[in-house]
């Protein structure tokens, strides 16, 4: 069995995977590979998978499974899975580091420093403690951030299409009513066509004057240019996104944009969710290798 290790994981993986055969970085050997391993770089497409022959196992280091052509592949009997478990720390993290760093105007005043400037008359810091925090998509990154706010003494409001109950956040039944009320919006909602573009400038008019966005789920929810709009006219008082179009971005509106904070699409980029993640993909071989054979 060929197993290629298509994007960046931790540097343990290959001899973690050795037990099961040859394990390989080089992209040109993917006509032979029978397990690829990816993580959001590499695009399992339609051309892709027909250049994979023997292809039997894709993995997904990582929660969201839009790069992964998943009808095309259960045609081709190729099992699909994800590691979503592995990441739901790392993300909340980040995504609650965001939160912080927003309204604290951190990297501002990191910047002035570096540049000589003391402003410290121009930054107006406000607190999370009291504050309203509505999280849009309720699985377990969202819950865990939920979790993380209540310890900071937040309201916590949580909408999400199938979600009716849990301890963790009050559920509100519809996406407008949570935004209308909370000061701080957290995005955790997969890429599919009902979110594709959710958050655009009729959504954002329900938006709470002044409200800080967080998005750490898919850039796509997220209408770039109306998104720059609102935060032009003061109608959202903060942006701060891990998530993009592409990685890296090409030609971004938001680039440029008030009161943002931006990062390289890192919510998985800790040490210990990569050694999780790949506890889990050893797991999975383990489960499915009589298939591989």
């Amino acid at each position: 069995m060929l197993i290629l290790i298509s994007d960046s994981f931790h540097s343990t993986l290959p001899g973690i995977l050795a037990k099961y055969g040859d394990v390989t970085s080089d992209k040109t050997r993917l006509p032979d590979a029978t397990v690829v391993l990816i993580r959001s770089k590499t695009k399992v497409t339609k051309e892709y998978i027909d250049s994979a022959p023997k292809l039997k196992l894709v993995i997904r280091g990582g929660v969201g499974l839009d790069n992964v052509d998943q009808v095309y592949a259960k045609s081709k009997n190729i099992m699909v899975f994800n590691t979503a478990e592995a990441s739901t720390i790392a993300v909340a993290e980040l995504a609650f580091a965001l939160m912080i760093a927003l309204p604290n105007q951190i990297t501002r005043a990191d910047a002035s420093m570096r540049e000589g400037k003391w402003i410290k008359s121009e930054i107006h810091r406000t607190e999370l403690m009291g504050k309203t925090l509505g999280i849009l998509g309720l699985g377990r990154i969202g819950l865990a951030l939920a979790a993380r706010a209540q310890a900071f003494r937040m309201r916590v409001l949580g909408w999400h299409p199938d979600v009716y109950f849990t301890d963790f956040a009050e559920i509100i039944p519809t996406l407008e009513e949570t935004v209308a009320v909370s000061d701080y919006v957290s995005l955790h909602m997969p890429l599919v066509s009902s979110t594709k573009g959710l958050i655009d400038k009729k959504t954002l008019a329900c938006f709470k004057d002044g409200a800080y966005v967080i998005n750490t789920g898919r850039g796509q929810c997220v209408v770039e240019e109306d998104m720059v709009e609102a935060l032009k006219s003061g109608k959202i008082g903060g942006y701060a996104t891990d998530v993009w179009y592409s990685d890296p971005p090409q030609n971004s509106p938001l680039i440029g944009a008030p009161n943002c904070i931006f990062t390289p699409h890192i919510g998985a980029e800790t040490k210990e969710n990569m050694i999780r993640i790949g506890t889990i993909i050893d797991r999975l071989i383990a489960e499915h290798k009589d298939k591989l054979s």
